[in-house]
């Protein structure tokens, strides 16, 4: 009686997914064909061949259980080295989704509201100004007051006016030079705060909530998680999420003994050559060790460092609804609040855009197989994921390339990865 109550009790947690962690599998109990699969094997093998990549990371994860987890061709082309599976990937941008999951964890904390105007943390957000004139000859300009404030809202669906540093707008690139404002890669003997502060010096590319611009917004939410929490953002990741997560392998200061496992990253020349990057790490001045120089610098936009598996932990969470192996980060309705539309009116050419995802709509959705509500992003690395709810899969495609002219891959793989759905 008692070996039958635990059963319930596991098959209960199983069916809700509760609980739901990541387990070895094979392709037919998570509803593919193993044959089929196949498919995206030869195809791997091929972008390799035809020097569209050095080497790719391949994960998918359905009802919790692996179809595939495999690593393709070269970390060094010149040694013929192989790309490991358990590499660590700079992420870049991939960092905005664990910043987005930090704000709302205060959120439901009840530390702070998505209506809350920024300036009530970071003063100088308070009266900003909306650019309507720039002269690139001397980057001098004439503004507008803002209608509004900015809002915590407006920095998780990128509607804020912020733009990009380094690799945004001409107006945006020249005018945040000006205040040593950067992408935040490579940064050092600096603090977010102080950079932050500057920002909201700036004038605004647009008015507050009328028009979806990427740019440094989740810089601000990982200061404004700082400023909130009392500490560091990356104390926060590393106490709040990677640890209760076990996700074992995710850095902004990646450790000195697990260096051998940073993959190289590469780019390609004008002629389409796989070289190895040295440096200009999102137009900066950072050369391709940054995650191994010690920092104190934590870019909520742009700087963690991961492995694929490590960040299938944490897409899985989201899909569990904010819970992963007994430990809830989130409440699902809140993961709800995510993942749903949140700039209703705004133009946005992915589809629509939720609180740090974009999410695949009845708009979009013929365009790709992925089914409504599926949310996903990526990095500047060549690194993206998406998360299907409908098809309980999470599913992940690592790179590690800067320039690169075959971005067709990353649709050719999420069709090769569902084609092989055979349940």
């Amino acid at each position: 009686m008692k070996k039958l109550l635990i059963l319930l009790l596991v098959c209960s947690v199983s069916i809700t997914g509760f609980s739901q962690t990541i387990m070895n599998s094979t392709p037919e109990a998570a509803g593919f064909s193993s044959e089929r699969l196949k498919r995206l094997d030869n195809a791997m093998n091929e972008w390799v061949e035809k020097g569209y990549m050095n080497g790719g990371a391949a994960l998918i994860i359905r009802d919790g259980k692996i179809a595939y987890y495999k690593a393709n061709g070269y970390n060094d082309l010149d040694t013929k080295a192989p790309l490991q599976k358990d590499g660590i990937f700079r992420i870049a941008s991939q960092t905005k989704a664990i910043t987005s999951v930090a704000i709302m964890m205060l959120f439901d904390e009840g530390k702070l509201l998505l209506t809350d105007p920024v300036s009530l943390y970071i003063p100088s957000f308070k009266k900003q100004g909306v650019m309507v004139n720039f002269n690139p000859a001397d980057t001098t300009y004439t503004t507008v007051p803002a209608k509004r404030e900015v809002t915590i809202k407006d920095l998780l669906t990128h509607t804020s006016g912020l733009g990009y540093a380094q690799i945004g707008s001409k107006e945006a690139n020249a005018i945040y030079a000006k205040s040593n404002i950067t992408a935040g890669l490579g940064v050092k003997d600096r603090t977010l705060l102080s950079a932050m502060s500057r920002l909201g010096e700036m004038p605004l590319m647009h008015q507050p909530g009328e028009k979806f611009t990427y740019g440094l917004n989740t810089d601000v939410l990982g200061c404004l998680v700082e400023v909130i929490s009392g500490v560091s953002l990356e104390e926060f990741f590393r106490t709040r999420i990677f640890e209760p997560l076990g996700m074992k392998d995710t850095y902004f200061n990646l450790p000195q003994a697990k260096a051998n496992r940073l993959v190289n990253l590469y780019t390609e020349t004008p002629q389409g050559k796989l070289v190895k990057a040295n440096a200009g790490m999102l137009n900066s001045v950072a050369t391709t060790n940054y995650p191994l120089v010690p920092h104190t610098y934590y870019s909520g936009g742009a700087g963690l460092s991961s492995t694929i598996y490590d960040y299938g932990i944490f897409l899985q969470m989201l899909l569990n609804n904010g819970v992963y192996n007994g430990k809830r980060l989130l409440g699902r309705n809140t993961v709800r609040m995510m993942t749903t539309n949140q700039i209703e009116g705004v133009p946005y050419a992915g589809g629509t855009f939720g609180l740090g995802f974009g999410v695949v709509t009845d708009q979009n959705s013929g365009s790709a197989p992925a089914q409504v509500g599926t949310f996903n992003w990526g990095g500047a690395f060549a690194t993206s994921y998406w998360v299907d709810p409908k098809e309980k899969m999470v599913y992940l495609f690592f790179r590690q390339l800067q320039a690169r002219s075959h971005n067709e891959v990353v649709e050719k793989f999420r069709a090769l990865t569902y084609q092989a759905i055979n349940d």
